[in-house]
């Protein structure tokens, strides 16, 4: 869940203006074809958002391969069925944002927040559909005392088995490269730092943002700035709440979570604590 990927956020249908609603001379309905649209797998080359177009005139059936795509998106599943179109005269236009993130992302999340006309899609941004794996018996040699891990892994396509399990073998390292070799000495030297200052070490300024656990809005906005690990997160905090929430779709609540985030992983003291 913590891979990132690409997925259509939002769409806009031609004089529709909420999903319970028949599409003129289109056999589904708007809630049918928003389902087919959500199993659009994409790749974002070197953007955070990007939008969509799809233009139909007359009938016939609809696939992806008819959306236009600006350079920086790649569709990578073309032939995906979108809809069916039984009346000749129709002429139907859809607009689609795509958004970079992790995780799972539901409607309702973004409903308040959309235009009149523009509705939500399930974000599925996750590249891995399934994982398997077992372990079994291993010999090396005379010796047969030895575990074999076996895993299976199912993608979308928008990244291979071996890259996706590449990236979240370094997610992992990253997590746990902070309590490696950990001792009495080290947790004592901690606590005090904890209580004396807020000033982290090299290595823990250097955790990357994604560790944070942020929510996606906060974390494109972030990324988009060129913040990228907690140290600049602590430099930007040190600069006080106007520059802070100068940054783009960057708002009080937004400030909240990231503050809150920072105290949670230990980033950060809370102000009530230091008082």
């Amino acid at each position: 869940s913590s891979l990132e990927g690409a997925a259509v956020s939002s769409v806009r249908i031609t004089d529709v203006l909420h999903e319970f609603s028949d599409i003129p001379g289109v056999r589904e309905d708007v809630i049918q074809v928003m389902l087919q649209v959500k199993q659009l797998r994409l790749i974002l080359h070197d953007v955070d958002t990007a939008h969509l177009h799809l233009d139909v005139r007359g009938e016939g059936v609809v696939t992806a391969a008819d959306i236009q795509t600006p350079a920086e998106v790649e569709i990578v599943n073309p032939e995906l069925y979108l809809f069916t179109v039984d009346d000749p005269s129709t002429r139907l236009e859809i607009d689609m944002t795509v958004e970079h993130g992790r995780g799972y992302s539901p409607a309702p999340e973004r409903s308040g927040r959309l235009p009149i006309g523009e509705l939500p899609v399930d974000a599925i941004y996750s590249p891995v559909r399934r994982v398997n794996w077992t372990v079994g018996s291993a010999r090396v040699g005379q010796s047969t005392n030895f575990d074999r891990l076996v895993m299976e892994i199912w993608t979308d396509g928008t990244v291979s088995p071996d890259k996706a399990i590449s990236i979240s073998s370094k997610i992992m390292i990253d997590h746990l490269r902070y309590i490696a070799g950990i001792t009495e000495e080290t947790l004592v030297i901690g606590t005090e730092k904890e209580v004396t200052g807020s000033r982290l070490t090299s290595e823990a300024a250097e955790t990357p943002i994604e560790n944070l656990d942020l929510s996606v809005r906060v974390f494109n906005s972030l990324k988009r700035t060129g913040i990228t690990t907690v140290g600049d997160v602590l430099e930007l905090l040190e600069k006080g709440d106007e520059a802070v929430m100068s940054i783009r779709n960057f708002g009080e609540k937004s400030l909240d979570e990231l503050r809150q985030k920072m105290q949670e992983k230990g980033f950060l003291q809370d102000e009530k604590t230091v008082e």
